[in-house]
């Protein structure tokens, strides 16, 4: 087993280190039950992966998915947040007695309502201070989403088998591409969660925004409320803004597949929202720039 482990790392990180790998795992797993095994076996395939693909804390890339990591996790709870508080918005103003509406919903629609409803609970748990089992329950709940959009009847059905589980799956990579050794603290862990309260509520609150194409009803709102974030964020670090503006983007495609169902018709308000985030980084770089000229 551990020779095929070995061949998940790198030629020339194999051949410097394997050795030492191989002993180590084989002291470690010695005496061990099958399921140890299998458990110290997925640690050291995790690792090889994150050496292949420069995702360690001491990689650039790495950095980044840490940075990404709490707002991506965010983002996938608002998406999950605004869908499933607007269906229950629906059955509580609908004439139909909610008995009924629970009776006559499918499976797949309470499975459906289910994975969201993990997607943001997890979301809660991981930004509250238990990072592991949170995003456990976050990534299980985007997967379930994304396996019962492909087979979920829609008015866009084309459109949204394909959308939502791209979304869902880039959402999953992000995530787990965070280093373990560089999971987000109490500080950036609430941050990310103010930006989800400022993205969820005006949402569910405002039934249309006051402004044009930042009506919530095109998915707007959200969107502008992270490129804001990273904004901030840049601002108070005194940073050039792409390292922040690279990570909201890493982190909005949960809320970009909502805006692009929502625009699928209109294309011109979501051509509008994608440009929200190099603006934003933009205008960040700016103003950095206009701060650190000489008096």
């Amino acid at each position: 087993m551990i020779d095929r482990l070995l061949r998940l790392y790198p030629r020339e990180y194999r051949t410097a280190y394997g050795p030492e790998i191989a002993g180590t795992y084989r002291e470690m797993t010695a005496g061990m039950a099958r399921w140890g095994r299998l458990r110290e076996g997925s640690d050291l395939a995790a690792h090889a992966l994150r050496v292949r693909f420069g995702l360690r804390s001491a990689d650039p890339l790495g950095r980044l998915a840490a940075s990404a990591a709490p707002f991506a996790v965010a983002a996938a709870g608002v998406s999950g947040g605004i869908r499933v508080t607007g269906w229950y918005a629906g059955v509580t103003l609908s004439p139909t007695p909610w008995r009924l509406e629970f009776q006559i919903l499918h499976t797949a629609e309470i499975l459906g309502l289910l994975s969201l409803l993990l997607t943001c609970l997890g979301a809660i748990v991981a930004l509250t201070g238990r990072w592991a089992a949170g995003v456990s329950a976050t990534v299980c709940g985007l997967a379930g989403t994304a396996v019962l959009a492909l087979s979920e009847t829609h008015p866009n059905e084309y459109q949204y088998r394909i959308i939502v589980p791209v979304a869902a799956v880039l959402t999953i990579a992000v995530i787990l591409a965070c280093p373990p050794d560089l999971r987000p603290g109490p500080g950036m862990s609430a941050v990310a969660g103010a930006m989800a309260g400022a993205a969820w509520l005006p949402a569910i609150v405002v039934e249309r925004g006051v402004v044009g194409w930042m009506s919530t009803d095109y998915g707007g709102w959200p969107l502008l409320v992270l490129a804001a974030t990273g904004v901030a964020l840049a601002l108070r670090a005194r940073s050039s803004g792409l390292r922040e503006s690279g990570a909201m983007a890493m982190a909005s495609p949960p809320l970009l597949a909502d805006a692009c169902l929502l625009n699928w018709y209109d294309p011109k308000p979501f051509a509008v929202l994608l440009l929200a985030l190099p603006v934003a980084a933009l205008l960040t770089a700016v103003a950095e720039k206009v701060r650190r000229r000489p008096r």
